[in-house]
């Protein structure tokens, strides 16, 4: 209501649209009224937008109820009035910053004279004397700051209006600077103001900064999303020595980082360990408790955990600036850390580093590593009691325990002979090969190692052997071999025993090693080592203590290689009655040769049936119950055959040779369909080599041949996931499992690897009759049955009476005329129009006669033309299929 009389007093005309007037030819005081009435709809529109807390309401008395209703709805009113007329003020606040003019407002002087005599008063008024001077820095200062607030409540529904907001913010900083202190009538909030400038870089970021001159802020926004989250943690970091980040701010983040961890994506776990243990690092700095989630993250530490913590620590703290409370406090947090863990080696880890070190003394370090010993005891594995570790001197017992930890964390040979030699020269009363429990030797061996009389000699060996093995199996092939070697060298001098040991378990390497190298991509290994495989298969030294794993390797080796020709013809004949994996490599290699041949001359497949079939067979034997009734019990695991199942499985894991695979998964797949009870075959390349039937159905464990299957098939699609054969197999499974929806899933994958995704066609040795009956039944069953009606057009021979049954089911799940499209038989098509006008359904009948009216599918079309329309059709149906099942 002020304001309104404010605008009829400085003689703006009443009805007139602000926008149309000029503010350029108005009075001073008359484009100030429209300024101020413009300002405050603005203000009102933004204020009404902010969440507001309601107050809770007394007892309830009808009139005060009535009169807030009244209030409400007054409010209400006006506010719908101002948002109409928001783009209209908006425009006229926008036309006054191109006002370079000083403006003057009304007072009380200049009103009162108005009231006693109006027509001396507008002379004054109208040549800028009368009146309040409001300079024009102050004015566009205040306009910038309330058309960006505007735009920037806009941005909720247009984006791009923030681009405008920022600019409106940036000009406001800049003319508070120009004014400076000495403004009287332009009062800012410049706290607000700043924050509506940090979300304006957040939610647009300029071009023309870099990244340096964000705020930190503004930075973490920006990388969060972008999915740039180790450029957070080093933000996180930096800002643990600044603490220019609220503490509210970066709980909020590792909020927001854990929110989407557990949404499923499970490479950020690393991300939400790291930021929780930067802000643990901040909190304890700044005197606050642990937090609970870093605990629960803390609950299974690892040498990467422990790493990461101790660089977020050492970067947290400037030791030379740092003051005595923030070194004390950052000592105490890693004296806890210590306290908590349970494994030593990761105690050492953090004892032996540097920060724990300057920030602890010699006797709180000693005194710590006292705690930790006696909390956790050695168990004494020899017979002898050995001196007890309270016993040593405090200052040896430090010793002995940095070079355990030395002991533990190092891979070079030289090294931790040294060290071995300085810990058997402070106690020859114990064993440390014992230090740590995950050095790991097989029994085969551990025997003849513990067999070593000298107790340093006995140490260094098993060690060198289980950090060769652990460094083999996490694939640090070259330090595996200098250990390896080291140890060949030592026990060379004293055990022929140990040295053929040491020589199997380098060609072991060796072959690991070149088939995680060159080998992956199809580079043949050197002659040089097919020789020594060839010369591990051929040994007959007695007593040499052998690992069933190299016998296995050597074979697989053998066979992913293609050395076909040594397995069947220069292969002892003694490897074949003691070594059960030669014996299945010769026939596997045999089988492969025999392939291409006349079915007569396939002996050696019906010998790999033969072997296969009794290592799946099981024993049976005859119970007496307690009743005096015999029963029949299964053994699970049959010792008729050459070797176990689970052995079996467990050597096919190491083949790659594609034709190989196919072969064993072919014969298990028709083992799998003998069965008296199976309904739905499984189908595979070659599978007609096998035999069609077995002597003795009741001994074979079909079960186990089921599961075989699944896990072959899962494997070999680990290998090549594009192999055709192989795909269709798993889409088999599925389908004789009832899982129809994953069925279609590999039978259009089967189809999409060998037509580059349809855009070719699938060839018919792999969408075969059978495989487009079981699509045509998997979408039956998922009652899309328009689908089923356009794969009949695939078969050989259209099934016309399939396709008019399932287009009449009414309560089809797929997209029924979406698909129409996809038809190119007429018949089909004329039998939709029918069905629709059958039914009433105009729509659906029209779509149908423009599907038959495409020039196309014209009868009378040369053959190619028609072959050319059912193709382009096929392409598009498979491809909108693999969209909806992939």
């Amino acid at each position: 209501m002020l304001l309104n009389e404010l605008l009829c007093i400085s003689k703006v005309p009443p009805g007139t649209k602000h926008v149309d007037m000029d503010l350029a030819t108005l009075p001073p005081t008359t484009a100030m009224a429209i300024l101020l009435y413009n300002r405050w709809a603005i203000r009102t529109i933004v204020q009404s937008s902010f969440p507001v807390k309601q107050a809770k309401p007394g007892p309830p008395q009808l009139s005060v109820m009535n009169q807030m209703q009244q209030e409400k709805e007054l409010t209400e009113n006006i506010l719908k009035v101002l948002k109409e007329q928001a783009a209209d003020s908006i425009l006229v606040l926008e036309a006054a910053l191109k006002l370079n003019k000083d403006l003057y407002v009304h007072t009380m002087r200049t009103l009162d004279l108005l009231a006693m005599e109006p027509g001396m008063v507008n002379g004054e008024t109208e040549s800028s004397t009368a009146g309040l001077k409001i300079k024009a820095e102050e004015i566009q200062c205040q306009v910038c700051y309330d058309l960006g607030a505007a735009y920037f409540q806009q941005g909720s529904t247009n984006s791009a209006v923030y681009e405008n907001a920022r600019e409106k913010f940036v000009r406001t900083k800049e003319l508070i600077a120009e004014i400076g202190s000495l403004s009287l009538h332009c009062t800012i909030d410049e706290k607000r103001l700043a924050g509506y400038c940090q979300a304006c870089d957040v939610l647009v970021p300029s071009s023309d900064s870099s990244s340096q001159q964000l705020t930190p802020y503004s930075q973490v926004h920006i990388c969060l999303r972008s999915g740039n989250y180790q450029e957070v943690i080093q933000i996180f970091i930096e800002d643990n020595l600044t603490f220019s980040l609220p503490v509210q701010f970066r709980q909020s983040v590792l909020r927001e980082l854990f929110q989407k961890a557990q949404q499923g994506n499970e490479a950020l776990d690393e991300i939400c360990f790291k930021a929780c243990a930067c802000n643990t690092v901040r909190d304890i700095l700044e005197g606050r408790a642990i937090s609970v989630q870093f605990n629960q993250l803390f609950l299974t530490p690892n040498k990467e955990k422990i790493d990461f913590l101790l660089e977020v620590c050492s970067r947290s703290i400037n030791l030379e600036k740092a003051s005595d409370s923030l070194k004390g406090n950052m000592a105490a947090f890693l004296k806890n850390v210590c306290l908590g863990l349970e494994d030593l080696q990761y105690v050492f880890m953090i004892s032996s580093h540097e920060l724990f070190i300057t920030l602890l003394k010699d006797e709180e370090r000693k005194l710590l590593v006292d705690q930790m010993r006696k909390r956790s005891p050695r168990v004494n594995l020899c017979i002898k009691p050995v001196t007890s570790f309270y016993d040593i001197p405090a200052s040896a017992s430090v010793n002995i325990g940095q070079l355990e930890h030395q002991l533990i964390l190092s891979v070079d040979p030289w090294r931790i002979r040294q060290i071995l030699i300085e810990l058997h020269g402070m106690t020859s009363e114990r064993q440390f090969w014992t230090v740590s429990n995950k050095w790991e030797v097989p029994s085969v061996y551990s025997g003849v190692i513990l067999g070593i009389k000298d107790s340093l000699t006995r140490d260094l060996v098993y060690i060198l052997m289980a950090k060769g093995l652990h460094c083999s199996t996490v694939k640090d092939f070259s330090h595996a071999k200098q250990l390896f070697a080291a140890c060949l060298e030592l026990v060379t001098e004293f055990s022929p025993k140990l040295r053929q040991v040491m020589l199997n378990e380098m060609l072991l390497l060796d072959i690991h090693t070149h088939e995680a190298g060159t080998g992956q991509s199809g580079e043949r290994p050197p002659s040089d080592l097919i020789s020594r495989v060839r010369g591990y298969l051929e040994m007959r030294l007695p007593d040499i203590p052998l690992r069933q794993v190299i016998a296995e390797e050597c074979v697989a080796f053998m066979l992913n290689w293609r050395e076909n020709e040594y397995l069947t013809l220069q292969v002892p004949a003694f490897l074949l009655q003691s070594n059960p994996y030669v014996k299945l490599g010769q026939l596997l290699a045999a089988t492969c040769k025999e392939l291409p041949g006349p079915k007569e001359s396939r002996r050696t497949a019906k010998d790999l049936w033969e072997v296969v079939v009794q290592i799946c067979s099981v024993s049976s034997q005859h119970k007496r119950g307690n009743d005096g009734r015999v029963s029949l019990i299964k053994q699970r695991e049959s010792t008729l055959g050459i070797m176990y199942r689970s052995e079996l499985l467990s050597f096919i894991k190491k083949l790659r040779e594609p034709l190989v695979l196919t072969i064993i998964l072919s014969l298990f797949v028709k083992l799998h369909n003998i069965r008296e009870d199976i309904v739905n075959d499984i189908t595979a390349e070659h599978i007609s080599i096998w035999p069609s039937s077995i002597p003795n159905l009741q001994s074979v464990d079909f079960e186990a041949v089921a599961i075989t299957v699944k896990e072959l098939v899962r494997y070999t699609l680990s290998i090549n996931p594009n192999n055709h054969s192989w795909l269709i197999i798993q889409a088999d499974i599925y389908f004789a499992t009832n899982q129809y929806s994953a069925a279609l899933h590999y039978y259009l994958q089967a189809g999409a690897v060998c037509s580059d995704f349809f855009n070719k066609a699938v060839p018919p040795d792999v969408y075969t009759d059978q495989v487009i009956k079981r699509m045509i039944k998997c979408c039956s069953l998922l009652n899309c049955h328009t689908q089923v009606a356009i794969l009949c057009q695939f078969l050989r021979e259209i099934d016309y009476k399939t396709a008019f049954k399932s287009l009449q089911e009414q309560n089809s799940h797929d997209a029924m005329d979406s698909y129409y499209d996809y038809i190119w038989d007429v018949t089909i098509l004329e039998y939709l129009t029918y069905l629709h006008h059958k039914r009433g359904e105009t729509d659906k009948r029209q779509i149908a006669i423009k599907a038959i009216g495409q020039t196309e599918l014209n009868a009378s079309n040369p053959e190619e033309v028609l072959q050319l329309a059912a193709q382009r059709r096929k392409k598009k149906f498979l491809q909108a299929m693999a969209k909806l099942y992939f």
